[in-house]
């Protein structure tokens, strides 16, 4: 299986929402000589699912379930609900299926161990889309880092206008914590990556706060199966108290906050919200020198630094652009969904690490764990020694030799 003259045969479980995330795979196919791959089949467990993976994938093969792919693909694209993960990828690492895993890994610390520890004992390719390392912002603010720009990071604080929030997060079974554990892993996971990123650490110990503030006052629920974001979604869902159709059990909270120490002494802090106006992110870095802040998230906005004293200024001594997209992700998904391919195609090394998501799902899997009793301080547990060794040097698996 693998790279050879007949393709690396892709499979996408999951056509929700996220499953766009594999058009990238003919997207990254067609722009890289180098690779020869495909989605060849689609699995997933709901009619109308299925009858998507059919109108978009018309020559696949369709089932209903992800164990069907046996024999029928190299690796999967996991794009399925949050508490499916863990069980999924552990089936197709058994199965010797490379996966491309949606994040969060997991919902949970115990089930994101399970993951690691069955791709370190299989030695099957387990890739954890994080593709937000990869978006423009962020590749600009590790540059400016790297480069010793504002000396030795000591400290990384980030907060999240999620302005889209009662659209994205509380209609659907997002807003059920039995599916997500919380938004603060869910939503969060990106930015507790990043900042683990810019920080140069992971996270080893959190206290976490927050509550359900507002959306747990809406009354109007109903049961949206079936139904995608995309049906539902509109900026004139304003204000948050004037939403409708909510999820019949809202039970996450919907402002959270982190605190958190890095294993190198770092520390971070990071704040969400769901009902905001405004939909962005904003990152502070402060060193040893100096500090960088971002202003916009994406294509048109800038990335600010300031190494000298002065008063209040909002001009800074240098400023960056920052490019890509001037809305959403599409860029960054296509270099994630390339990595992966590459990685599985080719053997190449991959800079997005499972270990690096597991850090992401301790971080805000722990921090709602603190923040729903009492905020007491967490530490992480670390992984055994044996899957920190495969992860930090992989072995090869068969997929990865076939006409390399």
């Amino acid at each position: 299986m693998g790279a050879d003259n007949a393709g690396l045969r892709v499979a996408v479980i999951g056509m929700g929402q996220r499953s766009a995330i594999a058009r990238h795979v003919a997207e990254a196919a067609a722009a890289d000589p180098a690779l020869h791959a495909q989605v060849v089949a689609v699995a997933d467990v709901t009619v109308a699912g299925r009858e998507r993976g059919r109108a978009e994938y018309p020559d696949a093969l369709v089932v209903d379930h992800h164990r069907e792919l046996t024999g029928h693909a190299d690796a999967a694209i996991v794009t399925t609900p949050d508490w499916t993960h863990a069980e999924i990828a552990i089936d197709l690492l058994r199965a010797g299926i490379a996966v491309y895993l949606e994040k969060p890994l997991a919902i949970t610390v115990e089930d994101a161990d399970a993951v690691l520890n069955t791709a370190a004992e299989t030695g099957t390719p387990l890739y954890v889309g994080h593709n937000f390392r990869h978006a423009a912002v962020v590749r600009l603010m590790r540059e400016i880092v790297d480069r010793g720009e504002i000396g030795e990071v000591k400290a990384v604080w980030c907060r999240h206008f999620v302005g889209n929030g009662g659209d994205y997060y509380f209609k659907d079974w997002h807003a059920d914590r039995a599916n997500v554990n919380s938004l603060l892993l869910q939503k969060a996971s990106h930015d507790l990556d990043v900042i683990h990123a810019l920080g140069g650490g992971d996270t080893s110990r959190v206290v976490g706060m927050g509550s359900l503030s507002v959306y747990g006052d809406v009354t109007d629920r109903r049961d949206r199966s079936g139904e995608l974001m995309g049906d539902w979604f509109s900026h004139d869902n304003w204000p948050p108290l004037a939403q409708t159709g909510l999820n019949p059990v809202v039970d996450v909270e919907d402002v959270s906050m982190v605190m958190m120490t890095l294993d190198n002494g770092v520390q971070a802090s990071y704040e969400q919200c769901h009902f905001t106006p405004d939909y962005w992110r904003n990152y502070t870095v402060i060193g040893t020198e100096g500090r960088l802040e971002n202003i916009g998230d994406t294509g048109g906005g800038v990335v600010k630094v300031w190494t000298h004293r002065r008063g209040w200024d909002t001009t800074g001594d240098r400023e960056y652009p920052i490019d890509g997209v001037e809305d959403g992700h599409a860029d960054a998904d296509l270099l994630t969904m390339t990595e992966f391919l590459r990685s599985v195609a080719l053997g190449e090394p991959t800079e997005l690490s499972p270990i690096a998501a597991r850090a992401a799902v301790a971080a805000g899997a722990l921090a709602t764990r603190s923040l729903r009793n009492g905020s007491v301080p967490i530490d992480v547990p670390r992984l055994p020694a044996e899957t920190i060794a495969h992860f930090t040097h992989p072995t090869t698996h068969p997929s990865q030799t076939v006409g390399s």
